[in-house]
């Protein structure tokens, strides 16, 4: 083998080329070829659909090229800095069957020119992928297209909300996923469910409102089912969702020395009551009005968002309450009344826990981490950036959770 090395000789000479000769032994080439892989060889992944159908069948562990043990879609993934927000809505959404599924095979979103649909496709790939190179993964291309798609929104060195991130991220794969000939999308198909929601407008509110001249954004919602009955302007419409918000109840203000110890609880039942469609919501922006919610389509994948935060113009306070739920066979359709189904369909209103993201530390700092289960064995596993390690599934429901999803029984 001939290696040609370039010496300069003098400020002002040239340069003269020579020759060097040596032997290459055949291991060295096969100590090289994990060094190329590295580089690319492992990021065009394929699967097949058949290797895809048998995905969540597989308990097998897989080697790492560089001899780790790893499983597939249970790997690690590098925090570059403060990305842990990134890692856990990843892991959370890597649960999603049919989301997953629809990412493993690049011809399903080949229309698309979005680079990050095939950034989060490649990812997908790489986190199920049972040879790669070692048993964790790096988002970093991944998170490169988040800067450039959020506008810096969401960025390398600087932690933000999972909550935001999740929703931005739906929301964004959705736009770019859709066509002129169809509208919906995976992100819909997997996750989106509707509300009814009745809007309760004070009339004085409404008087002044029209009085300034400012009623143009009231009006526009309005719908032909708004009333007004004893001075209240009440609107009834529909309105799409993603994901839920509910609201905590406000930890004790005052405690004495043995309450101190104790943290407060609430049933997630409790919280959920807020769509019940009879329970009120006071909002004040933007303008003072009192809410019901009511749910009429339930998504496939139910995404709940526990409200732990309130913003004030000088701090951001965590509220530490822990919510009681069950990892598995929670019945909506006990505690929120629920639509009739039609002739020919069933009443699906039980879901199961699939991921659970916990927020630990101060507001405003702290770290995120997620529990999630292996389908094959129905297990659970924590995840924090490249830590993971099984644990049990009473573990789960004592953390302080801040976002889960929910898949629903078939």
């Amino acid at each position: 083998m001939l290696i040609h090395t370039a010496l300069k000789q003098g400020i002002m000479s040239s340069s003269i080329f020579k020759v060097k000769r040596f032997t290459a032994c055949p291991m060295d080439m096969r100590s090289m070829i994990p060094l190329w892989m590295t580089f690319g060889i492992l990021s065009n992944v394929r699967f097949t659909r058949e290797q895809v159908v048998q995905i969540d069948k597989n308990k097998q562990w897989s080697r790492a090229l560089d001899g780790s043990d790893y499983l597939p879609g249970m790997v690690g993934l590098n925090n570059i800095k403060e990305t842990d927000f990134v890692n856990v809505t990843i892991q959370s959404l890597m649960r999603v069957t049919p989301l997953r599924n629809f990412f493993l095979i690049p011809e399903n979103y080949q229309h698309s020119k979005s680079p990050l649909v095939h950034r989060f496709g490649e990812l997908t790939r790489k986190i199920w992928h049972a040879r790669n190179f070692k048993g964790q993964v790096s988002p970093h291309e991944f998170l490169q297209a988040v800067m450039k798609a959020s506008k810096k929104r969401f960025r390398i060195g600087a932690q933000s909300d999972p909550v935001e991130f999740m929703s931005w991220l739906l929301n964004t794969l959705h736009a770019d996923l859709k066509t002129s000939k169809k509208k919906s999308s995976i992100i819909h198909e997997c996750f989106q469910g509707e509300l009814e929601v009745i809007k309760e407008i004070p009339g004085k509110i409404m008087a002044d409102k029209k009085e300034s001249g400012d009623d143009q954004d009231g009006n526009a919602n309005l719908t032909d089912s708004g009333t007004e009955l004893n001075n209240v302007m009440s609107d009834t419409s529909r309105m799409p969702f993603l994901m839920l918000g509910l609201d905590l109840p406000p930890p004790p203000l005052f405690q004495d020395v043995m309450e101190k110890n104790i943290i407060p609880q609430v049933p997630l039942f409790n919280i959920l009551k807020k769509f019940d469609g009879e329970t009120v919501t006071e909002v004040v922006r933007p303008r003072l009005a009192r809410m019901r919610y009511r749910v009429k389509r339930l998504p496939r994948y139910l995404i709940l968002h526990m409200r732990r935060f309130t913003k004030n113009n000088f701090f951001v306070e965590k509220n530490p309450t822990l919510v009681n739920f069950p990892v598995k066979n929670l019945e909506l359709k006990d505690y929120i009344p629920l639509p009739t189904p039609g002739d020919k369909e069933r009443l699906r209103s039980k879901y199961d826990l699939i991921a659970n993201v916990v927020h630990d530390g101060k507001p405003g700092e702290g770290s995120y981490r997620v529990f999630v289960q292996r389908k094959s064995e129905e297990l659970w596993y924590e995840m924090q950036d490249l830590h993971v390690s099984e644990t049990l599934p009473q573990m789960v429901a004592l953390s302080e959770a801040y976002m889960q999803i929910y898949e629903q029984h078939q």
